[in-house]
């Protein structure tokens, strides 16, 4: 179970390697959603998202050979970048419908690649197997005690950055696949900034952790694919994380794919931010939904493809 110790360690680790990203706010931002509206750019974290730091994190403290590593591309390049700069093999296990970019920016961090078919084939099983054929260590993408510890750093950072704008209470909201970054910041916040209440946010139709709390258990999405959320979408929140989701979490936001493209635009425009569909659903919830005290969203990722920010641009 990862603890707030865990969370302090990997700071540790993560001191001089991941990071800090800022807390950016803007009084357009403000008008639009009622209330003050804080943007935590992981976005600018190593590799385009948080996922560095769990990556990070975890292989430093399990000291393996090698790695696997199965991911829809946030995960597969802090991996690939991680692996690399502590001088080790990784193998990405990618499906086949993720971005191009994504798939050819792990590549070229050093990793091997293989395709699945999500629709039709186990991840978790491939990646199990890889991992005996090979003697790789696994690197979950959420549900890794280690994985966890490093995402929550990024809470460790929330609770000191808001209190040095005076905020010290209100909601903050967390883009959710299995959950590993929301677990993780909620056990920060818990110890370091209880004022806040953490808020998983998700694109419509792959809303299974919005319905796991309203219905107080797990819940699994029909679909795995289909989504331009495509960085958030998992069948069902982790065993490790949910537990952590169920006692500390706030109700789910659900918003639109035309609510995450539009939060895009916006924050181009007015924060000078690349978000990438997935990464911005908190934004989009914080801007869209209504709600008075000061919000913090999370930005979590911003490796977007051309055609897909030029999506944003028009609305």
């Amino acid at each position: 179970m990862t603890s707030i110790a865990m969370i302090e360690a990997a700071a540790q680790r993560l001191s001089g390697h991941a990071r800090r990203t800022p807390l950016l706010s803007s009084p357009f931002l403000d008008d639009l959603a009622g209330r003050r509206v804080f943007v935590k750019a992981e976005c600018l974290q190593h590799t385009g998202s948080f996922k560095f730091r769990g990556a990070w994190n975890a292989i430093s403290a399990l000291k393996p050979s090698g790695v696997v590593a199965f991911s829809s591309g946030n995960h597969a390049q802090g991996v690939a970048l991680s692996a690399r700069l502590q001088g080790l093999p990784a193998v990405i296990i990618m499906p086949s419908d993720a971005p191009a970019n994504k798939i050819d920016n792990t590549r070229a961090l050093g990793a091997e690649v293989v395709l699945y078919d999500r629709a039709t084939e186990d991840r978790d099983a491939i990646g199990d197997r890889v991992a005996t054929e090979r003697g790789l260590t696994l690197i979950k993408p959420f549900d890794m005690a280690e994985v966890i510890a490093g995402q929550g750093t990024a809470g460790l950072e929330i609770a000191e950055q808001a209190a040095e704008v005076g905020v010290t209470q209100g909601r903050v909201l967390v883009p959710c696949g299995g959950g590993g970054l929301t677990s993780g910041i909620a056990l920060a916040l818990e110890a370091r900034a209880p004022g806040f209440t953490v808020h998983p946010c998700e694109p419509e139709g792959f809303d299974d952790v919005a319905r796991s709390l309203k219905a107080g258990s797990l819940q699994r999405n029909t679909r795995l694919s289909g989504s331009i959320c495509d960085a958030i979408v998992t069948p069902q929140p982790g065993d490790l994380t949910w537990p952590v989701i169920a006692r500390l979490c706030g109700p789910g936001q659900v918003v639109t794919e035309d609510e995450a493209l539009r939060a895009m635009g916006l924050a181009h425009d007015r924060l000078k931010l690349v978000l990438e569909p997935g990464g911005a659903v908190a934004l989009a919830a914080a801007l869209f939904r209504p709600g008075s005290e000061p919000v913090i969203a999370v930005a979590s990722g911003g490796n977007v493809d051309r055609a897909m920010m030029a999506r944003a641009l028009a609305q």
